[in-house]
């Protein structure tokens, strides 16, 4: 006699009852940035597992994304990052660069997925499993919403490494996107060797 089975609650379980398991999330962090990388990451959870508190991570406070992230890896039995650099940037665009990063990140797994989901509506080329684009997938799923956190703190920490570096642009405050500080800093200093030229016209280069 079959058991059976129970109607999925989240997008998780719909691709679990599907034999899709296991399932990683990926999301990135840094694409509208204006200096430095666009790190990707690839988290896979337990089945079933719901952290609480895990959300989109630009809805949360640094220390709450600290604090999650601690947790997430903590419980995961997978996660790994993918680093695209500023010159790869610059050399093949920010979306090519992004999607690079998240294939980097999925290939960086220590278990393989059989499914993973992608924050967005474009796919990595050459996945070594099946994947699916969400819209908005930090808000629709909590595998998807874990990588974004985990994305966000990872890239934060090489911002602040690069602020101490280049303290005058104040990267430990914005993180490196176009705030009106950063962009009077620009002005001021024109552009660190993290840079990326392709996003900064119209500010001084005069010091890259």
């Amino acid at each position: 006699m079959s058991k059976p089975v129970s109607a999925p609650t989240t997008i998780e379980d719909m691709y679990a009852q599907q034999g899709l398991s296991p399932i990683a999330g990926v999301d990135e962090a840094g694409r509208g940035s204006l200096v430095g990388p666009v790190v990707a990451c690839a988290v896979i959870l337990p089945q079933g597992l719901i952290i609480n508190g895990v959300n989109d991570s630009k809805k949360l406070s640094p220390q709450r994304r600290e604090e999650l992230a601690t947790r997430i890896k903590e419980n995961a039995l997978a996660y790994a990052f993918g680093v695209v650099g500023v010159d790869t940037i610059e050399e093949i665009n920010i979306l090519h660069a992004s999607l690079l990063a998240m294939k980097i990140a999925v290939e960086g797994l220590t278990i393989a997925p059989k499914m993973v989901l992608f924050d967005g509506i474009k796919l990595p080329v050459g996945l070594p499993c099946e994947a699916v684009c969400i819209k908005q997938g930090d808000s629709a799923s909590h595998l998807i919403a874990a990588a974004s956190i985990l994305a966000k703190v990872e890239r934060d920490k090489m911002m602040l490494e690069l602020h101490e570096q280049y303290p005058m642009y104040g990267f430990d405050r914005h993180k490196g996107y176009g705030t009106a500080a950063h962009k009077a800093a620009l002005l001021e200093h024109g552009l660190c060797p993290q840079h990326r030229i392709g996003f900064c016209s119209g500010h001084k280069k005069n010091k890259r």
